[in-house]
Order: structure tokens, then C-alpha cells, then sequence
């Protein structure tokens, strides 16, 4: 299992620090998860909007107001360059 969010921070445009539980950050670009892609994401486009992302305890990730989150798993390997532990097992056996 992979450590949780602990910290965001926006920084510009679709761009946030991520600080994770051991200690790990860095920065996330969320444009190619956001922009264009509509439903949901749709209010994620406007950047006033997506700066009021925050982090939710309970799950370990990042959430905005409209209950949009992602996988923590997913944003740690964003991060770390780490492989997704369920990505890599389905590489293995196919």
C-alpha cells in the first residue's frame, strides 16, 4: 500500500504540489486528466475552481468541492515514477 496524500498546494494553471506520508512530493500536471475531457472534470476546467482542491483524510487523496478525487496510488507514481502495484501484477500475468 502506498503512502496517503498529506499535503496539496496549487501552484499555477492544472499544476499541485503533492506531499505524501513519507515525505515524498512533488509536482502533478492534471491537464491531460482534465482538460477537454468533460462529465465531471468539466468544473475542474475552470482554474478558480480546481484551486479549491483539498485533501480528505478519510481517504488519502485529494478531493474537489464537486467530489471529484484521484487515486492516491496513481498520483504517487505521477510523483515517484513508481510502477502501480496492480499495472505491474497484470503485466506478470497477463
Amino acid at each position: 500500500m502506498l503512502p496517503d496524500v498529506k499535503a496539496v498546494r496549487y501552484l499555477r494553471d492544472y499544476k499541485l504540489e503533492l506531499t505524501f506520508a513519507d515525505g515524498v512530493n512533488g509536482v502533478v500536471d492534471f491537464a491531460p486528466w482534465i482538460v477537454g475531457k468533460g462529465g465531471v472534470f468539466a468544473p475542474l476546467e475552470g482554474k478558480d475552481y480546481f484551486a479549491k482542491v483539498s485533501v480528505n483524510d478519510d481517504v488519502g487523496t485529494i478531493v474537489w468541492p464537486n467530489g471529484v478525487d484521484f487515486d492516491p496510488e496513481v498520483l504517487y507514481s505521477q510523483v515517484t515514477g513508481a510502477p502501480i502495484a496492480g499495472a505491474m501484477h497484470d503485466m506478470i500475468t497477463g
